[in-house]
């Protein structure tokens, strides 16, 4: 109905996924107030470009790669490297065990403080693989690039992330 111009379709269209766009938006501005302006438009724009929409690839990673260039384009105006630390990773599962859940929590911190190592297609397709599970296929189709290209920046940005959580936190190498 959507796609036939009915711009009343749209909402129910977009609800489900209005949450996991501000939630990623936020992870790659690593700012509240640029998230939402990022995800607004990220919806403007997919209601502007509908017409646009290939009905054979997944809505919500068309939806996503529309944020992910919407989110660089924030970041090259604003000439700066956002710091994903507030904003990055889901909780870790800690175990019944309180000093698992105290090293769980102690990672997912160490993680969001050095995710700005990373450059900014390395922190992209981190962010959509391990943090928003994508697949390889589908973030490559997110951020218009090929599979290997996103394997690559992968490999790299998980060996940075390990390097700099090592470096910064220690004490994590002795608990696993």
């Amino acid at each position: 109905m959507v796609l036939a111009g009915r711009s009343e379709a749209f909402e129910p269209l977009v609800t489900p996924y209005r949450q996991a766009l501000l939630g990623l938006a936020c992870r790659l501005t690593g700012n509240a107030e640029d998230a939402k302006e990022v995800a607004q438009e990220a919806l403007l724009r997919a209601f502007r470009h509908l017409a646009r929409y290939d009905t054979s690839r997944s809505f919500r990673n068309w939806l996503f790669g529309i944020a992910a260039n919407q989110a660089r384009d924030r970041l090259r105006q604003r000439r700066r490297e956002a710091d994903l630390a507030a904003a990055a990773g889901r909780e870790l599962r800690p175990a019944d065990d309180p000093e698992a859940g105290r090293r769980a929590r102690e990672f997912r911190l160490a993680l969001e403080r050095c995710l700005s190592v990373l450059g900014p297609r390395e922190r992209e397709v981190f962010i959509l693989r391990d943090l928003e599970d994508l697949d390889i296929k589908e973030t490559a189709r997110a951020l218009g690039c090929s599979n290997v290209s996103v394997r690559v920046h992968l490999s790299s940005a998980r060996r940075k992330l390990r390097d700099a959580i090592r470096e910064t936190c220690p004490s994590l190498e002795e608990g696993r």
